[in-house]
C-alpha cells in the first residue's frame, strides 16, 4: 500500500511563493490559472451565442467557450468548444482579446471567427439553444459571464479590422 501524500503550505527552496509541498517526497503542487478559450463567431454582422444548459449561469447566454484541454493549442480548443456547444464548424480570424479573471484564477483567450462553409449550428449537449444576434438584439441582461460582454464590445469596436493572427505565436515543444 502506497501512503497518501500529506501536503503543507510553505515556500519551497528556490521559490518566492507559498505552495502546497508534500511532506513525504517534497513534490511541489503548483496551482496555476486555468485557461479558457472561446470565439465570437460572426456571420453577416451577427454573432453566434449559446444559452447555457449547465451551471454556472444555466439559462443565460454566452459565447461558445470553455476550458482548454491538456495537449490542445488555444486555437484547437476554441474550435472544439464551438463544435461541442454550438455544433458549428468554424475558422479563426485572430485574437480579439486576452482577459485576466483574477478572482477565478483564469486567463481567457477570445478569438474572432467565422463559419466554415454554410452557417450551420445547433444546440450541443451543454446548450439549451443557439442563435445569431445583431448588436441591438443581444440580451445584455442575460449574458452569463462578464468576459463575454468584454469580447463582444471589442468585436464591435474592431469591426472587420485585421487582428493579431494566432499563427504569429510559435508553439514550443
Amino acid at each position: 500500500v502506497v501512503p497518501m501524500a500529506e501536503f503543507v503550505r510553505k515556500v519551497p527552496e528556490g521559490d518566492t511563493r507559498e505552495r502546497d509541498v508534500c511532506t513525504r517526497c517534497g513534490f511541489v503542487d503548483y496551482s496555476n490559472p486555468r485557461i479558457v478559450v472561446g470565439t465570437v463567431v460572426v456571420h453577416d454582422g451577427k454573432v453566434l451565442m449559446c444559452r447555457r444548459a449547465i451551471e454556472p449561469s444555466r439559462g443565460l447566454w454566452t459565447l461558445p467557450a470553455g476550458y482548454l484541454e491538456n495537449g490542445e493549442t488555444p486555437e484547437e480548443g476554441a474550435i472544439r468548444e464551438a463544435r461541442e456547444e454550438a455544433e458549428a464548424r468554424i475558422a479563426l480570424d485572430g485574437i480579439l482579446g486576452i482577459y485576466t479573471v483574477r478572482h477565478l484564477s483564469q486567463v481567457q483567450i477570445l478569438f474572432r471567427g467565422r463559419f466554415e462553409g454554410a452557417a450551420r449550428f445547433a444546440a450541443g449537449e451543454e446548450t439549451l439553444e443557439t442563435a445569431l444576434f445583431r448588436w441591438g438584439e443581444i440580451q445584455w441582461q442575460a449574458i452569463a459571464f462578464t468576459s463575454g460582454g468584454w469580447a463582444l464590445e471589442v468585436w464591435r469596436q474592431a469591426g472587420p479590422a485585421d487582428l493579431v493572427s494566432a499563427a504569429m505565436f510559435a508553439e514550443a515543444d
